[in-house]
C-alpha cells in the first residue's frame, strides 16, 4: 500500500517554530480581504456549466464554476471542496496560485467517509467490527485514495453519539455508546492522517458535528438539540475528545441549537471547551452554510453579523455552497463587530494546516500515479476483510450457517437489493466504480461454484421516498422505477424459486438514500413489500437465511421469532458481496457486535443499555403495558461459529484509593471445534456516591481469537478516568468512593462479575 509512516519530507524539514515563522511572514502581507478568502471555502460544482438557467436557483448561481474561479484568480478562496478529478484539482490549484500574489495554495476538501475508490462498509458497520486495527487501516486506504487525486482534508469521521435510530446519520457514527465511540474515533483519525499531519498519502481528519448532532428531537436531522450537562460531558463530548487527542487537524461545528445557542457560533464549545479546556490547536470548519444558517436561526441580524459572530469565537473557515458570508468579513472589522487580530489568528491556523501538508513545497498531484493507487488490489482486500470482521450474526437456530456446499444443489437469493451494485456499497460514496462491486448475488454464486444452482429473483421492487434525496441529483444513486416491472409476477416468481430451492437468502434493509444527512424516518418498518416477501419464503418450508443491508435497527420482530438465521451485513461495500459469502459458507466466522441497542419498534426509541436504576426496576420489562420494554437484541449482540466461555474473573486488589489503577482478568475458553474470534466486554457499575449511575457502562473491550479449545488470560485496567464522570450536582469531574461491580463477557447483559471498593486517598 505504498509508505505510509514517514512524514512529508518538507514539511517534516521544518520545525513548528519555522511553520509559525513562515505563517506569520505570509499573514503580514495579506490585505483584510485576502486574509477574508483564505477562511472561504468553496463548493466546486463543475457540471453547473451545462444546467440550463431557469434550472440554476439565485444561491446556487452565486456558486456557479465561473464565479469560483473568478475568487481563485483574486486570491479570495482559501478552500474548495467536491473535486476528485485529479487533473482538474491541478488546473484549479494552478489557477489558484497564479491568482494569488502570495503562492498560497488551496486546500481541497471533500467527504471521504467510508472510502474514495474502494469503498468500505459504512461506519457504523465499521464500529460494530468492535476492531480499531481494522478502523485505521480502512481509513488509511481511503486516505491514500483521496490522497492521490489530489484531497487534502476529509470531512470525517463523524463522531456523533446516536441514540435514536430515526436520524438518518446514525449510519456515519459509531451507535450508542461514549466509549466504543470515542476508541473508533481516535482509530479513524490515526487511520486518515497517520502519525502527523504531512504523512505522506495521509489527509487531515475532520471530526464532525461539535457538537450534539446526533440528538436531534424525534431524530429529525437539522432540528434542535436539548442536552443536559451531565449528558454533554459523559456521552456526547468524549469521542470528540478522543479525536482532539489522537491529533485531528480540523473539527467541523453542527448545524443546529444547541440548548438554544447555535453550535456555529457557541463561545462555550468552541472558546472554553475546544481550545482552552481540550488545547486543540487546529482549524475549525463550519457545516455546508451554517455561517449563513446564523441568519436563519434568528440569531444573527445579517450575513456580515453571521460571519463576525461565527469567526469570533474561533470557526476558522466558512463552508460555503454559495455567497460566503466571509466575504463580508473586511465589513465587520470596518465596523468593529470583529478585529483584525481575530482574523489573523484564524488565517495562521490555516495556513499552519497548508504548511504541514507540504502544500507550498508539492502542491500538485501526480495523475499517472492516480490510477495506480486507485486500481491497488490490495486496497480490495482491506475492504473484503473489513466487511467480514464487521458483519453481525442475530440469530442462527438449529446451526443454519455455515451453509454446507457438499449438500446443497440449490440457492435462492431473494430481495431487491440482493443484486444492486449501488445500494451494496451505501451512502456517502460519489466516486465508486459500480463494475467491479460485488453485490450479494454475486459473490454468493462466485463462492457455491457450477455445482450450485444459484438462482435470483427481486420478487419486490424498492419503494421510493415520499420525499426525494438530496443526493438524487448524482448519477447512480437513484434505482431506475422500471415500467415493465410486473409486481405480482414478479413476487410469485420469487416464491417459486424459493420453494425450489435447498435454502433461500432472503436480502431485506433500506435504499441506500433512505439513510445518512437528510434521511430521518418516522419508523423502523422494512419499506415496502420486504417483509411480505420474507414472510412467503418462510412460509415455502425452504430454511431461510435473512440477509439484513441497513444502517440502523429495523423492525425485526417477526423475523427474529421466525427464521431461522438473520445476518446483518450492513452496507458492506466494494467487496461485500464477496464478504457475505466468506461468511455464509463459514470460511469466515462472523464476530462483530452490535454498537447499538436494538429497539423491538420505533415506539421504544430512546432506547439504550446504560440507564440508571429507577423506581420498581423489577418492573424495567413491563415499562409499556403492549409490549416488552427490553430490546429485541442487546448492546454488544453478536453471534459466531463457535462457543466461548468466560471464567475466573478476578481483581488484582479488592480495595483502591480514588485514582488509583484496578487491573482485571478474565481466562476465555473457545469450547467449540472451529477457530473463531470474539469480543470480550467489560462493564462497570458504581453501586452508590454523590449521582446516580448507569446500571452498567461499557470500559473496556479486546477482540480476540482463539482455535478450538484454546484458552487465554485477558487483561483490562481501570484507571481513575474510566472511574471518574461528570457530576451535576456539584459541575464537575467526581470519582466517588463506592463499591463497583465489574461483569465480563460477550454482551452487556454478561453474567460473570466480580466486584472491588474505592476509598478516600
Amino acid at each position: 500500500m505504498g509508505n505510509t509512516d514517514a512524514p512529508h519530507s518538507a514539511a517534516a524539514a521544518m520545525s513548528d517554530e519555522a511553520i509559525h515563522a513562515r505563517a506569520d511572514e505570509l499573514l503580514s502581507q495579506l490585505t483584510v480581504a485576502e486574509k477574508a478568502g483564505q477562511l472561504s471555502q468553496y463548493f466546486y460544482f463543475g457540471f453547473m456549466r451545462e444546467m440550463p438557467a431557469d434550472q440554476v436557483n439565485d444561491i446556487a448561481a452565486a456558486g456557479h464554476p465561473d464565479k469560483v474561479e473568478a475568487a481563485l484568480a483574486r486570491g479570495e478562496a482559501g478552500s474548495l471542496l467536491f473535486v476528485t478529478d485529479p487533473a482538474e484539482t491541478n488546473r484549479l490549484q494552478r489557477l489558484t496560485l497564479e491568482g494569488n500574489r502570495l503562492g498560497i495554495p488551496a486546500l481541497f476538501g471533500f467527504d471521504v467517509i467510508h472510502g474514495f475508490r474502494t469503498i468500505l462498509p459504512v461506519p457504523i458497520a465499521m464500529a460494530a467490527s468492535w476492531d480499531p486495527e481494522t478502523i485505521e487501516r480502512g481509513q488509511a486506504v481511503a486516505a491514500r485514495e483521496a490522497r492521490a487525486v489530489g484531497i487534502h482534508w476529509a470531512f470525517a469521521p463523524m463522531v456523533d453519539i446516536a441514540r435514536d435510530a430515526r436520524w438518518g446519520r446514525i449510519i456515519e457514527g459509531a451507535g450508542e455508546d461514549p466509549y466504543l465511540g470515542a476508541a473508533v474515533a481516535a482509530a479513524q483519525v490515526r487511520g486518515f492522517q497517520g502519525s502527523r499531519l504531512g504523512t505522506p498519502e495521509r489527509i487531515i481528519a475532520g471530526p464532525k458535528h461539535f457538537a450534539g448532532y446526533g440528538a436531534a428531537l424525534g431524530g429529525r436531522d437539522y432540528d434542535e438539540v436539548n442536552l443536559s450537562d451531565s449528558e454533554l460531558w459523559n456521552v456526547y463530548l468524549p469521542p470528540f475528545q478522543a479525536a482532539v487527542e489522537a491529533g485531528a487537524g480540523n473539527i467541523m461545528s453542527a448545524y443546529m441549537d444547541l440548548n438554544g445557542i447555535p453550535a456555529s457560533a457557541n463561545h462555550w464549545l468552541f472558546v472554553e471547551v475546544l481550545r482552552d479546556l481540550w488545547g486543540f490547536d487546529g482549524f475549525v470548519v463550519s457545516d455546508a452554510n451554517a455561517v449563513r444558517n446564523l441568519l436563519t436561526h434568528g440569531f444573527a441580524q445579517d450575513l456580515t453579523d453571521a460571519a463576525a459572530r461565527a469567526v469570533n469565537i474561533g470557526l476558522d473557515m466558512e463552508m460555503a455552497v454559495a455567497d460566503p458570508a466571509y466575504t463580508r468579513l473586511p465589513d465587520a472589522v470596518e465596523s468593529g463587530a470583529t478585529t483584525e487580530q481575530v482574523l489573523d489568528a484564524s488565517v495562521r491556523r490555516v495556513l499552519e494546516a497548508k504548511l504541514r501538508m507540504g502544500l507550498f513545497e508539492d502542491p500538485y498531484v501526480d495523475e499517472d500515479q492516480a490510477r495506480e493507487v486507485l486500481g491497488d488490489p490490495a486496497h480490495r482486500a482491506v475492504a473484503r476483510r473489513a466487511a467480514q470482521r464487521s458483519a453481525v450474526l442475530l440469530r442462527n437456530e438449529g446451526g443454519l450457517l455455515p451453509l454446507d456446499t457438499s449438500a446443497l444443489r440449490s440457492i435462492a437469493v431473494i430481495g431487491p437489493l440482493a443484486d444492486s451494485p449501488r445500494d451494496t456499497l451505501g451512502p456517502w460514496v460519489f466516486d465508486f466504480d459500480l463494475d467491479e462491486t460485488v453485490t450479494i448475488l454475486r459473490g454468493v454464486r462466485d463462492r457455491a461454484g457450477e455445482g450450485t444452482d444459484v438462482r435470483h429473483a427481486p420478487g419486490v421492487r424498492v419503494p421510493q421516498r415520499v420525499f426525494a434525496s438530496m443526493f438524487d441529483m448524482f448519477d447512480g444513486n437513484t434505482a431506475a422505477d422500471a415500467d415493465d416491472f410486473d409486481d405480482e409476477a414478479e413476487y410469485q416468481r420469487a416464491i417459486e424459486l424459493v420453494a425450489a430451492a435447498d435454502v433461500a437468502l432472503v436480502v431485506v434493509g433500506e435504499a441506500q438514500n433512505m439513510i445518512g444527512e437528510a434521511a430521518s424516518r418516522s419508523s423502523l418498518e422494512l419499506p415496502g413489500r420486504q417483509l411480505e416477501l420474507l414472510k412467503a419464503a418462510v412460509g415455502t418450508g425452504t430454511p431461510v437465511v435473512a440477509l439484513v443491508m441497513n444502517g440502523r435497527p429495523l423492525d425485526l420482530r417477526w423475523a427474529a421469532e421466525n427464521v431461522p438465521a438473520i445476518l446483518d451485513v450492513w452496507y458492506p461495500g466494494t467487496q461485500g458481496g464477496a464478504a457475505v459469502a466468506d461468511l455464509l459458507f463459514g470460511d469466515v466466522s462472523p464476530a462483530g457486535k452490535l454498537p447499538f441497542t436494538w429497539p423491538r419498534t420505533g415506539g421504544q426509541i430512546p432506547m439504550i443499555y446504560s440507564h440508571t436504576i429507577s423506581h420498581e426496576p423489577e418492573k424495567q420489562a413491563q415499562r409499556y403495558w403492549d409490549e416488552q420494554s427490553t430490546p429485541l437484541f442487546p448492546f454488544g449482540h453478536g453471534l459466531g461459529y463457535s462457543q466461548f466461555e468466560y471464567s475466573a474473573l478476578g481483581v488484582d486488589r479488592d480495595t483502591v484509593t480514588a485514582g488509583e489503577a484496578v487491573e482485571v482478568t478474565v481466562t476465555v475458553t473457545n469450547t467449540g471445534a472451529r477457530e473463531a474470534d470474539d469480543v470480550a466486554q467489560l462493564y462497570l457499575h458504581q453501586r452508590h456516591g454523590s449521582a446516580s449511575r448507569p446500571v452498567r457502562e461499557l470500559k473496556g473491550f479486546q477482540r480476540f481469537t482463539l482455535a478450538a479449545g484454546e484458552s487465554r488470560v485477558l487483561q483490562f485496567e481501570l484507571g481513575g478516568t474510566h472511574l471518574r464522570y461528570w457530576n451535576a450536582g456539584s459541575r464537575d469531574w467526581v470519582n466517588d468512593a463506592s463499591t463497583f461491580d465489574v461483569w465480563v463477557g460477550g454482551d452487556s447483559r454478561a453474567a460473570l462479575t466480580t466486584t472491588f471498593r474505592v476509598v478516600e486517598s
